[in-house]
């Protein structure tokens, strides 16, 4: 999938890719959310007489978050260049041909912006339009038509 006339693909600006990121924010919980459930229905089913519910440690925790996060936005934009979020708000992560990450860069990129949000922040700074992440990985996130 490639942006069909390279010429009119503007990149995105701040507002719309923080929403996007916001919209990410939440689909993850949500699948932390699932996995907890998941978590408690079978500790239920193996030993329901003992049941107590899990204890969340933050280390674990935060673990599991940060890889859930990183496979979330690495698969997504490896696959089809969009999130959940990115689809609301009509963007595309390409990479620098205008073609999407390859996976490797992909999953880093989502790293990167796990461990570094803030960089997203450069978008408003930057004359390209670029976040430290794009800068870094050779990415740029642009509007796209629906599909």
């Amino acid at each position: 999938m490639t942006v069909r006339d390279d010429r009119t693909a503007r990149t995105a600006g701040v507002v719309s890719r923080t929403v996007a990121a916001l919209i990410d924010l939440a689909v993850v919980g949500g699948l932390l959310g699932l996995l907890y459930i998941g978590l408690v229905l079978t500790k239920l089913a193996l030993n329901p007489g003992s049941f107590r519910f899990p204890a969340l440690e933050l280390v674990f925790t935060g673990l599991v978050g940060f890889v859930v996060a990183v496979l979330y936005l690495g698969g997504c934009w490896s696959v089809s260049g969009r999130t959940a979020g990115a689809a609301v708000m009509g963007l595309q992560v390409l990479g620098r041909h205008s073609d999407l990450l390859k996976p490797p860069a992909a999953f880093l990129r989502g790293a990167a912006c796990v461990v570094f949000p803030l960089g997203l922040a450069w978008v408003a700074l930057d004359q390209h339009r670029r976040s430290l992440q794009d800068t870094v990985f050779g990415s740029r996130v642009v509007y796209v038509h629906p599909c």
